[in-house]
């Protein structure tokens, strides 16, 4: 499940399995394109398209698509619109009414995930990472980004989950269940003391559980896997990840900054 260090997958997070979670379209549709719906197409924000059509950002099996009205409201198109000159007018719609309030709603779900605090609680800035506490890569991160956590300008959120080895739930729970999950993280990631997997109560297993099925839904594969806030072009704040070991260029780039 871990990578070495060179690999890596960068972009947006996808929800494979939350599409629609929380951001579906809720007004009335027009009947071609709640048929569309009934069909099992996810209907989000409409917005507005040449030639008298109107738009809606959809998805289906977590590809998200475009849907075009005709103006006599009898008739839906799926695809791609462009114009006289081959220029793609579909693009920025979906990255707007699909990807953007999906990536807003990941977030959320990331913040209200069961993590352990790594760094000043009032660091402006703040990376999601799933960690296993059997994963060594897990471990080089976690020395890598000192510099930026422990000068104050970075925290790191561990979201703990266990599906290296058999024995890595049972890690994962006994480190969100210890005394100070923060001060136990750190002896368990500096070496100092080995987590060992032990009984912890019910709610804290099911709190591993509930990562790892984050962890799947969101269509990942590697630990570790780390989410940050960037901004667009445009201004707008977008997420990012990386799967695996950053590279030296993109660590600094997850960081926000050159290192303290």
């Amino acid at each position: 499940m871990h990578l070495n260090r060179h690999p890596i997958v960068s972009g947006i997070f996808l929800l494979a399995g939350l599409w629609g979670a929380s951001v579906s379209y809720a007004d009335d549709l027009p009947a071609p394109v709640q048929a569309l719906a009934d069909q099992g197409i996810e209907i989000y924000g409409q917005f507005d398209a040449p030639g008298g059509m109107r738009g809606y950002g959809a998805s289906v099996q977590g590809q998200d698509m475009a849907i075009y009205l005709t103006p006599d409201g009898e008739h839906a198109v799926v695809g791609t619109l462009m114009d006289s000159e081959g220029n793609d007018l579909t693009e920025a719609q979906l990255d707007e009414h699909v990807r953007a309030p999906l990536e807003a709603e990941t977030w959320q779900l990331l913040s209200e995930s069961h993590w352990i605090q790594d760094g000043d609680v009032d660091a402006p800035r703040v990376i999601y990472t799933f960690t296993d506490p059997n994963c060594p890569y897990c471990r080089q991160l976690w020395q890598d980004v000192r510099p930026w956590v422990e000068a104050g300008s970075v925290q790191l959120r561990h979201i703990m989950v266990g599906i290296l080895a058999p024995d890595s739930p049972g890690k994962a729970a006994a480190l969100l269940g210890a005394d100070d999950p923060a001060k136990t993280l750190y002896a368990h990631k500096s070496g100092e003391q080995e987590i060992v997997a032990s009984a912890q109560p019910r709610e804290i297993e099911e709190q591993v559980y509930a990562n790892n099925q984050l962890f799947e839904e969101l269509g990942l594969y590697a630990t570790p896997t780390s989410a940050f806030q960037r901004e667009a072009e445009n201004g707008s704040i977008r997420i990012d990840r990386i799967q695996g070991m950053p590279s030296d260029e993109r660590l600094i780039e997850m960081m926000g900054s050159e290192a303290p």
